[in-house]
């Protein structure tokens, strides 16, 4: 029965019917009188509008249009009344309305019969659902009508069920986790195969939305889950074999352990699917992904598997031969000019990717046995696809094998090197793809052993007939000579630039660019070398931007900036004369001419730019003025943000290039990336401007203060631009200071908005890795602004956001514990989890230095505001965590070291973790505590005179530690070291006994790494020789050794290595030391530092 009146259902009848309408103009008609007559004016009465036009309509057409129209209008967002926020419309409608619809919604979602309507009907469910969800609601009704729906005589109905179960988790309750596992369990084991494969769909969406804890209880279910592929596969059911591996892969992302008993069968079914080529490509590839997905998440059980890596492996080369399908020639892949062509979907790259992952993920020494066990043989094999897949396997797993290939390098480089004179082009090609991508990981290595071997085989491949190998070619030298060199680079420059020459001369525009790029990379490597060839190149690059040329032609102009722009960085002002005003007046030129948003020669300019700023200094002040309004304007951008409601704009938008799409709440966000990376560039290129130029750049700096960098530390769109933000205000501070003066008002009035901005945005930011950029930019600022540049309200500030970022931390930390002893056992620490990790020991260093900057530079006035942090410094150097304890001694050093003898206010915080640190088994810990202690007694006063002295004993333990002289320690032994000086050295500490000090102390010598640690030893020691010390003169020969040590290591220079130069020589005069005959027993190089300082 209808609630609605007749008239009512007629006009929304006209009213569907318009919308349907093929004409535009009545279409758009429509549309208008839905948003302003119903969706305005009786939303309500639209939305059972619609219910009752899904259950009344005769034709299944309009059914299921009313299905998708009530989806939309219920997801429209509308304010609440006398409410400052927004919902979605169902949400916002009276309780009663509400009840009413839902009921008549799920009396047409069961009574529906034709699938593809019922489907859309479920799709509105499931909607309406999901608001309620969101809100914290229930809606009792529908939980237990698609339990019945699951368990209903109908196949289509219980699929149903499953499908709505996916697309909202949400609605199951915990209070109705128990009902879960029987609905699934029958799910699993029905006898139709589409309501098995929506199962599992269901089920990986419902365990995706658990707590871990609570995912351990459905682990029981993983063989009836894994029992619904076999029959999938015997079907040849693609379709759902597809959906049913897609919901593998994620359950594979948030609990790989679950699998474990029965990981071995699910790896040889994988295996199997990936084998049989009747299944298509899609689905072989699904399974290749969840294999893939097992290695990216649970590395550790894939090792354990007997058969994993090396039927992986296998399977991949096999993938890897399928390329060049009906084209066994390359005749078509030689002739096309589309290199960039889509090819993410095809077998041969989805295997080189799966093998990349893997040698990443499970490393050499599991996946080199098995790839080389086909590798060399597939080299020498008569069929070029094979050995195309051979050498692209080299380059996808030497990232992830590079610690064991590495000192293979010579039989690598054999079997790739002969590729380069294969007959066939793809092989060449590949082999070139080898070259380069083994330039990049083996970076270094490569390029100083074996240069002669890379280069001397790679030119000569310049001069192929075949275009696409000229440029593959030019590409791999990019990757080898932007990691050379310049000595490495200069014996090969004339055979290099002559053959790149050549290319720009090739009739494919392609090619020439590529050249362009590899001259320019040369250029940049080789430096003032590449002047020799300055005078025959530059010309030509000057010919090619003077010419007027086409559209197509604008990516080859644009290459050729950026390589006249790298030779002029490259060979520098004078060398380039007048040739760099030129260039500059060349580009401004071109600039005035571009027209076209999508013209790519912009976001060249601007590269191009501040090349020529760098090159210029001072000289390219003039150009500002033409340079700065185009930088400015997308530095200033707004973001392009679009809420997307239905199909046909997410269509829309998906067809443009530089958009990403983000699903919230129903809805879909489209945010317009290429916009966000052009505002990005823009901000670092002004970083540029103001680094090198400093006070000429002072006009410019509080515009983009205020319209730029300020408002961007809090762009939560797109985290590139609070990072390049957050790097460009210190900069800026810079720029303006050297104009106005440090203490000018002008400068303290764009200090005060600054330091605001940054203090309120240090208590906002909610990623940690950006966070720790905003704590680098406050310091860094602080440092520009130098002596008490802070209020005691900023001060207050400061610790208050510290306060709750280290709050923050400490649950983050909590958190990570708890889950770490839910891990069982074989199963690995997540990647997200060590990132997550890695971001907060960096987040925690970037505060220590803003604590150090501020109390370098506030020194006793920040105390009070400090002070309120002591209950986190106290449980920081008790915890297990090293990091926490490093963090909290490096900031009890800089209060030692900057409030003088006010810090003995502190000593009950203080004393305890420095004696503890000094024992520390981490030796960057017992580096901080050794320091402590030797800042105590050179700057705390007579009160810190008996904790020192009292901790001598620590320190010679510390120096005497039988690895103290290894790379990890060797800096907290020289700190400890020094710190014995530093006491021995201080007024307050008058040590008794010294002269029982003073020999042992000697032994603690040499200091030749830290250059900090370095001059306090070494002139203690030169006072002991002035003094004629008799523990100093009975080992003369050893101290003269340690002084030539640290000169020879250069930790001592300047005054201070002269002093102890003048102190080596006292010695060996006083001691009558043979110089020659303690020079006899040392390295050539240490022979030369003798003779030039004290023979």
């Amino acid at each position: 029965m209808s609630v609605l009146p007749p008239e009512v259902h007629s006009a929304l009848s006209l009213l569907l019917q318009g919308l349907q309408s093929p004409d535009n103009n009545t279409r758009a008609r429509a549309e208008e009188r839905l948003n302003n007559e119903w969706i305005v004016a009786r939303a309500d009465v639209l939305l059972m509008g619609l219910v009752e036009q899904i259950k009344g309509a005769q034709d299944a057409g309009p059914r299921s249009f009313a299905a998708v129209l009530f989806r939309r209008v219920a997801t429209k967002t509308r304010k609440v009344l006398d409410r400052d926020e927004s919902k979605d419309l169902f949400i916002t409608l009276q309780h009663a309305q509400q009840e009413a619809i839902r009921q008549k919604l799920l009396e047409t979602l069961q009574n529906e019969s034709l699938p593809h309507v019922r489907h859309k009907i479920g799709d509105a469910v499931a909607e309406i659902a999901r608001q309620y969800c969101d809100q914290g609601q229930v809606w009792q009704e529908l939980l237990q009508a698609l339990f019945n729906l699951s368990m209903s005589q109908d196949a289509g109905q219980r699929e149903l069920a499953f499908r709505i179960f996916a697309t909202t988790p949400a609605i199951i309750e915990k209070q109705h986790e128990d009902n879960v596992m029987p609905a699934f369990t029958k799910g699993f084991q029905d006898g139709n195969i589409e309501v098995r494969t929506a199962a599992m769909e269901a089920f990986s969406s419902f365990f995706s939305s658990l707590q871990k804890k609570s995912q351990k209880r459905y682990y029981r279910l993983v063989p009836e889950l894994l029992n619904v592929l076999p029959p999938l596969k015997q079907a040849g059911d693609t379709d759902g074999l597809m959906k049913a591996l897609i919901a593998l892969i994620e359950l594979a992302e948030e609990a790989p352990i679950m699998f474990k008993p029965l990981f071995h069968n699910l790896v040889q079914f994988s295996i199997a699917v990936i084998q049989d080529k009747d299944l298509g490509d899609t689905v072989r590839q699904n399974a290749l992904e969840l294999m893939g997905t097992f290695a990216d998440y649970s590395p550790a059980m894939c090792k354990k598997d007997s058969s994993f890596a090396s039927d992986m492996v296998t399977q991949c080369l096999s993938l890897m031969t399928d390329v060049g399908v009906d084209d066994d020639d390359a005749s078509d892949w030689n002739n096309t000019d589309d290199l960039e062509a889509e090819e993410s979907n095809m077998n041969h790259v989805a295997g080189e990717q799966c093998m990349d992952r893997l040698a990443n993920k499970l490393g050499g020494q599991t996946i080199l046995p098995s790839t080389f066990t086909w590798l060399p043989q597939m080299m020498i094999s008569n069929a070029w696809r094979d050995r195309h897949a051979a050498l692209m396997a080299i380059s996808a797993i030497s990232e992830g094998c590079r610690e064991l290939m590495e000192g293979e390098l010579d039989q690598v480089l054999d079997l790739v090197i002969p590729a380069l004179r294969h007959p066939h082009p793809r092989v060449r090609w590949a082999g070139c793809n080898a070259l380069g991508q083994m330039s990049t990981d083996f970076a270094g290595t490569m390029q100083e052993k074996y240069h002669q071997v890379v280069l001397t085989n790679i030119i000569p491949v310049l001069n192929s007939p075949e275009p696409r190998i000229q440029s593959h070619a030019a590409a791999a030298l990019v990757n080898f000579c932007e990691e050379a060199e310049r000595a490495t680079l200069e014996p090969y420059l004339d055979q290099l630039l002559s053959h790149l020459m050549r290319l720009l001369e090739s009739p494919k525009r392609y090619v020439q660019e590529q050249a362009l790029s590899t001259i320019a990379t040369i250029a940049d490597s080789a430096e003032a070398a590449f002047g020799k060839y300055y005078g025959t190149l530059m010309p030509l690059l000057f010919g090619v931007l003077r010419e007027e040329q086409s559209k197509e032609y604008r990516l080859l102009r644009a290459k050729a900036m950026e390589c006249a722009t790298l030779i002029a960085l490259a060979v520098g002002k004078e060398r380039m004369g007048q040739d760099a005003i030129d260039l500059v007046q060349l580009l401004g030129s071109i600039q005035e001419k571009i027209t076209d948003a999508d013209d790519p020669q912009s976001s060249y300019l601007l590269h191009c730019w501040g090349r020529m700023c760098r090159v210029l200094g001072s000289g390219f002040i003039p150009y500002l003025s033409g340079v700065m309004p185009p930088l400015l304007a997308l530095a200033g951008a707004k973001a392009d943000i679009q809420l997307l409601d239905d199909e046909d704009q997410i269509n829309n938008v998906q067809q443009e290039e530089g958009w990403e799409l983000v699903p919230l709440k129903g809805k879909v966000i489209g945010i317009k990336t290429s916009t966000l990376e052009d505002k990005h560039m823009a901000i670092e290129l002004i970083v540029i401007y103001a680094q090198q130029l400093e006070a000429a750049f002072a006009p410019y700096v509080l515009e983009i203060m205020e319209k730029v960098s300020l408002p961007g530390l809090a762009f939560f769109f797109h985290d590139p631009v609070r990072i390049a933000s957050a790097k460009s205000v210190p900069v800026l501070l810079n720029a303006y200071k050297r104009a106005n003066g440090e203490r000018s008002p002008a400068m303290a009035r764009l200090w005060e908005t600054t330091i605001e901005k940054i203090l309120e945005v240090l208590s906002a930011e909610p990623a940690i890795d950006t966070l720790a950029e905003m704590y680098q930019c406050f310091y860094e600022s602080v440092e520009v602004l130098g002596k008490d540049c802070l209020t005691s309200a900023h001060m207050q500030a400061f610790v208050e956001s510290a306060k709750s970022t280290l709050e923050d931390y400490q649950i983050r930390v909590r958190k990570r514990r708890e889950e770490q002893q839910e891990i069982e056992d074989g199963e690995d620490e997540t990647d997200e989890t060590a990132i997550a990790i890695e971001d907060d020991q960096t987040l925690l260093s970037d505060m220590n230095k803003a604590f150090h900057t501020i109390f370098k530079n506030q020194e006793t006035s920040f105390l009070p505001a400090w002070a309120r942090l002591l209950p986190f410094y106290d449980a920081f150097v008790a915890s297990n965590d090293s990091t926490q304890r490093q963090w909290a001694l490096c900031i009890l050093d800089d209060v030692l070291e900057f409030c003088g003898d006010q810090s003995w206010s502190y000593q009950n915080h203080i004393q305890q973790p420095l004696v503890a640190g000094m024992r520390d088994p981490v030796p960057a810990n017992r580096q901080a505590a050794c320091y402590g202690v030797g800042i105590a007694a050179q700057k705390g006063g007579a009160s810190w005179s008996t904790f020192a002295k009292e901790s001598l004993h620590a320190l010679f333990a510390a120096c005497q530690l039988p690895n103290a002289r290894e790379d990890d320690h060797v800096f907290a032994t020289e700190n400890a070291c020094a710190s014995i000086a530093k006491i021995m050295s201080s007024p307050h500490c008058r040590v008794p006994n010294a002269q029982e000090v003073i020999g042992p102390w000697i032994r603690t010598l040499p200091v030749e790494n830290d250059e900090e640690a370095a001059p306090y030893a070494y002139t203690y020691l030169a006072k002991l020789i002035d003094e004629s010390n008799p523990a100093v003169l009975a080992v003369a020969d050893k101290v003269f050794l340690a002084i030539v040590s640290a000169i020879e290591a250069e930790t001592l220079q300047g005054q201070n290595a002269q002093r102890a130069v003048n102190a080596a020589k006292r010695v060996v005069q006083v001691a009558r030391l043979d110089i020659n005959q303690l020079k006899s027993r040392l390295r050539p190089e240490t022979q030369q530092i003798i003779r030039l300082h004290f023979l």
